[in-house]
Order: structure tokens, then sequence, then C-alpha cells
């Protein structure tokens, strides 16, 4: 007779240590921000671009969001050429570097952008109802919420097309069987299952992207790294200045990460009931 097997520890009941260090780690650098006028006031100039890095973050995974669902569902298309235009994007895209994106994008894609507006818009303008574009026009913010958004919906595009995959192929079929059409079966029967597969690892992309958001600064957009660059360049305070850019996305990506670990259990409580 095999002896029973030890009963594997639940790491969600476990009572979070590590959220009470963060916690407590995060109160008293509080305290020291407030109480240091030199903490003080790296805090208010860094802290000036949060408003950016929360805006290049939500609008370009939102943008890649609906971008990689879009590549998904073609990836999963009875068309072989959408399958092949899907697989072609998704493997270059994930082979290019963020940073290289970020260049490439804002010194070639928005000149290259530019110049198709323009052919597009010629006849307006011949008639005076349209003024021509310049590569000034698209803002670097712009171009930079643009890079993310094409490099993380190649991702994005595999966590949805993983997630629509792992649903019962069965219940597909049951669902085609009462006369649902594909969109129906999509939004009834694919998509509720598929979001409990695809909204782990999404949320680690949200996460990501906070962090990689940083990477606009290397084209001068005023977000919380560019701004701690310019102050610590100034001042010559670098250990203050980046421990305060470090705290700032610590607070950001926990706040952020707890959160959606609440979702998650939600989902799954909504699931069971």
């Amino acid at each position: 007779m095999l002896p029973p097997e030890p009963s594997r520890p639940s790491p969600e009941r476990d009572f979070p240590w590590w959220l009470v260090a963060i916690v407590v780690i995060g109160v008293v650098l509080a305290v020291v921000i407030a109480t240091n006028d030199l903490y003080t006031q790296v805090f208010r100039t860094v802290s000036r671009g949060v408003q950016i890095t929360v805006f290049v973050t939500l609008v370009g995974f939102a943008m890649a969001s609906l971008v990689g669902l879009v590549f998904a569902l073609m990836a999963l298309s009875n068309s072989l050429i959408l399958r092949q235009v899907s697989r072609f994007y998704v493997e270059v895209i994930r082979g290019v570097p963020i940073i290289v994106l970020l260049f490439y994008i804002a010194f070639v894609g928005a000149p290259a952008l530019v110049v198709a507006i323009n052919w597009l818009t010629w006849p307006l303008q011949q008639m005076g109802l349209s003024e021509p574009w310049q590569v000034r026009d698209i803002s670097l913010l712009w171009r930079a919420v643009l890079a993310l958004m094409i490099g993380y919906s190649a991702f994005i595009a595999e966590v949805f097309r993983a997630g629509i995959l792992a649903v019962d192929k069965g219940q597909i079929e049951a669902a085609e069987a009462l006369g649902l059409s594909r969109f129906q079966r999509f939004r009834f029967i694919v998509f509720p299952q598929a979001i409990k597969t695809i909204l782990p690892p999404l949320g680690n992309d949200f996460v990501a992207m906070v962090k990689d958001s940083s990477l606009v600064s290397v084209l001068g957009v005023a977000d919380i790294t560019q701004m701690g660059k310019v102050y610590a360049s100034g001042s010559f305070r670098f250990f203050e200045t980046y421990s305060i850019v470090a705290y700032i996305y610590l607070i950001l990506t926990i706040s952020l990460s707890i959160g959606l670990r609440q979702l998650e259990k939600r989902l799954r409580r909504s699931q069971k009931g």
C-alpha cells in the first residue's frame, strides 16, 4: 500500500508577510520623504512624470490589447492568408527589442506615416481644404505610445490565442449546433471561459508595460524616469533621485499586482458560483 501523498501548501492561504514587509518599508520611506527637505524636493520633481507614465501605459496597453485580439483571431481563422499574416507579424515584432522599436517608430515610422498621410490628402491640399502634415505634428509622446502598442500587441496576441485554444471544443460545437453565430459563440461561450486563462499573463504584461514605459525617456518624453534623469543630471543627487524613482515605480507595480490578484480571485469565485 502506497503512503499518502504529502499535502501541498496552498500559496493563496499563506498570510501575506511579504506584503506586510513591503508596506512597512513603504511607510518608512514615505516618512523619510515627508520629513527630509531634499527627498521632498526630489519626490515633487519626479512625481510630475507620473501622469505621463500612467497615460502611456493605459493608452498603449488598451491599444495593444485590441490589436493583439485582432491578430489572435486572425491566427485562428480558417483563412490561410490571415493565419500567415498573423504569424509573420507576431514573429517579427517579438524579435525586435522594445527600445529599437521605439527608435524605429519615432524616426522612421513617423516620417513614413506623414508621407502616406500627405499622399492620401493631396487632392484636399490642392483644393485648400487641408494643410500638409509635418513630422513634428506627431508628438514624441504618441510615437512612444504607438511603439509600445506595436511591441506588446505581438505578445498579447499569443496570450489571447492560447486562452481561446484552451476552451473545450465540445462546448463550441454544442453552441454551433444550437445555431449560435460565430460572433455569438465567441461572446457567450469562448471569451467568458478564455478570460480565466488569459487574465494572469495579460496582467503580467500590463505590469511589464508599466516598467517598460520608462524606455520612452530615451525620446525625451517627460515620464517618471525622464524627470528623474533631468533632476539628477542637474543636482548630481543620483542616489536620492533614483531611489525615489524606484520607489514610485514599486508603488505603481505592486498596487497593480495586488489589484489583479483580487480580480483573479473574484473571477474564480464567480465561475464556481
